[in-house]
């Protein structure tokens, strides 16, 4: 009997769904805070809205055998929008089932659940700057060429004579 149960153990286990997860919290933050921020997957699809600081938790796995990609967009009015990627890489634990003999782990369960992979940053702390664009009741502030301050004129180009 425990022949049995061991040689089903070592034949169903997969290595990184026993040691890793399918899913990963991860923790986003802004300078300044109170920034939104979007969560879209690698299909373009809004998988989280809200506002800095946030915690969440992201799904390593995207399909049988195909790993997590996710864009994460920073905005706040005033600032320059940000758009950051958030990765995910091979678990080294995935080859573990080569030493523990699970086939079927390395196979099907791992690819399936997504436990074969792991997130590579658990925090994002982006610093959003300050937009250079000057919108004010609605519309585009235009500036006098000598209401203009010293360090934009060595951004200007002429464009006619």
């Amino acid at each position: 009997m425990t022949a049995i149960f061991m040689a089903t153990t070592v034949l169903f286990s997969s290595c990184a769904s026993i040691v890793s997860k399918g899913s990963y919290p991860i923790s986003i933050n802004s300078a300044p805070s109170e920034a939104k921020i979007v969560i879209k997957d690698k299909k373009g699809i809004e998988i989280f809205s809200g506002q800095t600081p946030a915690t969440l938790k992201l799904k390593a796995g995207s399909g049988f055998f195909g790993k997590a990609r996710y864009q994460v967009t920073f905005s706040k009015t005033g600032y320059d929008s940000k758009t950051l990627p958030v990765e995910f890489k091979l678990d080294g634990w995935y080859f573990g089932n080569l030493l523990l003999g699970g086939l079927i782990g390395m196979l099907i369960i791992d690819p399936a659940t997504g436990a074969m992979y792991k997130l590579e940053t658990e925090f994002l702390n982006e610093t959003l700057v300050q937009s250079t664009a000057s919108v004010q009741n609605g519309g585009l502030k235009v500036y006098d060429f000598n209401d203009i301050p010293v360090e934009w004129k060595s951004h200007l180009e002429q464009v006619s004579e």
